[in-house]
């Protein structure tokens, strides 16, 4: 197949590479050779098993009944909106569209329609990631694994990247600070099972044991954005100091214990004993709401 080679978009800024739809200069033809098939706007066929995946590409989970029934549609009307990609050695790498790409093969196409474009390894995670976003086809996690990846492998800014992919930079933070959740509250945003709502309260906590029991709740009891809100705001009141705690006297186990229970009830928890053993347990709540919270941790 004919490469075919453009001049480089660097200089005129992301949106002329995403935008960008002028012809690419062609070689002269060579007599012997057939000409090369080209659509609408000088688009190469490309051969399908000369694409490589973009290592940039911040999706990670694709729907695959949405890809078979993209790939139905494409065995009918055949790849409407082609794919972008650059040279890459013998090869092509994919910069954007690899839900079409993986539907295209599903449909055992052996040429797709692609953009040739030149772009470096900065251009190409930018225009993936942004491209996604637009798309709103990433989830919270992805986006947020994206922006960190932009900023190590970019060098930039939290301020400089909210100016790249159109975000103010407390929403660019508030994605960044998801990735110092606990994992299984990352993996729970990132298979829907609670929402950015609900990941949002979460990040305005700080120890990781008060996280996770409200996340717990969320799970169990179908919590809404409100209502963790208002939990969070109610754990945030009485703030956990087990170095401030710790009566004197009590033994090491009694201050682990009292620990323990301030982490399991999400609150401030004093243990009393006396040097017969016996003592008591206070549990302070700062609202009904709170109170009715405990309780149900005490199967009350």
């Amino acid at each position: 197949m004919t490469s075919f080679q453009r001049k480089t978009g660097l200089g005129k800024g992301l949106s002329a590479l995403l935008d960008d739809n002028d012809s690419v200069n062609q070689p002269k033809a060579v007599a012997e050779a057939p000409a090369p098939t080209l659509l609408a706007g000088n688009i190469s066929e490309v051969n399908i098993n000369d694409i490589e995946t973009n290592p940039y590409q911040p999706r990670t989970e694709f729907d695959q009944v949405a890809l078979n029934e993209l790939s139905e549609s494409i065995k009918v009307q055949g790849l409407i909106q082609p794919i972008t990609v650059r040279k890459h050695g013998d090869k092509y790498q994919l910069i954007s569209g690899e839900r079409r790409l993986r539907a295209s093969k599903l449909a055992g196409l052996a040429q797709i329609p692609a953009y040739i474009r030149d772009a470096d390894n900065q251009q190409m995670l930018e225009m993936a990631l942004i491209e996604n976003i637009q798309r709103e086809n990433l989830n919270a996690i992805e986006v947020a694994l994206s922006f960190q990846m932009m900023i190590d492998e970019c060098s930039l800014k939290p301020e400089q990247l909210g100016d790249r992919v159109g975000k103010n930079r407390t929403t660019v933070s508030n994605y960044l600070r998801l990735l110092k959740l606990p994992p299984v509250i990352q993996a729970s945003i990132r298979d829907g099972k609670i929402s950015m709502g609900h990941a949002r309260a979460l990040i305005n906590v700080e120890e990781a044991e008060k996280q996770l029991f409200i996340h717990q709740e969320i799970l169990d009891k179908g919590l809404s954005v409100r209502k963790v809100e208002e939990l969070v705001r109610s754990i945030n009141h009485v703030q956990v100091k087990p170095n401030k705690v710790k009566p004197s006297g009590v033994s090491f186990e009694y201050q682990k214990l009292q620990t323990d229970l301030a982490s399991k009830f999400a609150t401030k928890v004093k243990l009393k004993v006396n040097e017969n053993g016996k003592g008591a347990i206070e549990i302070p709540f700062v609202s009904n709401d709170d109170l009715n919270r405990i309780l149900e941790l005490l199967d009350w």
